[in-house]
């Protein structure tokens, strides 16, 4: 066989990795976000230096992927605090909503890295997160193809 399409394994392996894509919008995060950063940094910290310890290439190699996504994450985040008492939605609002079915649900608008949808944190560039924003308590609003009315909003 042919040494032209054999890879060797070495020093270069972290070049293997690819790095993790940055959104080109600006880095929001709420405080709490911040937080998360910063825990999710020391816990990679924490985790190569057993890799490094253990000579484990394979992990290091991913370790240091997600190293210089969260220190890049970190560097550009922008921390914003959501005003006392909101007159339209806005980052890091929570907003209620009732939906013509009847159910209502809670969603706080938060950066892209704090997305949890299951949890009520909806990316402010998400599809509905775009749609709340600029809008007021009693606006009616497009949610996964329902219609959903503001109730309140709280910051």
């Amino acid at each position: 066989m042919s040494r032209a399409f054999v890879r060797e394994v070495g020093a270069d392996a972290a070049d293997a990795v690819p790095d993790r894509p940055i959104s080109p919008h600006p880095n929001f995060v709420t405080r709490s976000g911040a937080a998360k950063i910063d825990a999710r940094l020391s816990e990679l910290e924490t985790t190569r230096s057993a890799a490094l310890a253990a000579d484990d290439q394979a992990s290091i190699a991913g370790i240091e992927r997600e190293l210089r996504y969260w220190r890049q994450r970190r560097s550009s985040a922008r921390i914003i605090a959501p005003p006392a008492a909101p007159e339209i939605v806005r980052f890091g609002v929570t907003v209620r909503l009732r939906f013509d079915q009847g159910g209502e649900r809670r969603y706080q608008l938060v950066g892209e890295d704090e997305a949890d949808p299951t949890a009520g944190l909806l990316s402010w560039t998400s599809p509905v997160g775009s749609a709340l924003i600029g809008r007021r308590t009693g606006d009616v609003v497009e949610v996964c193809g329902q219609q959903a009315q503001i109730l309140a909003m709280q910051a």
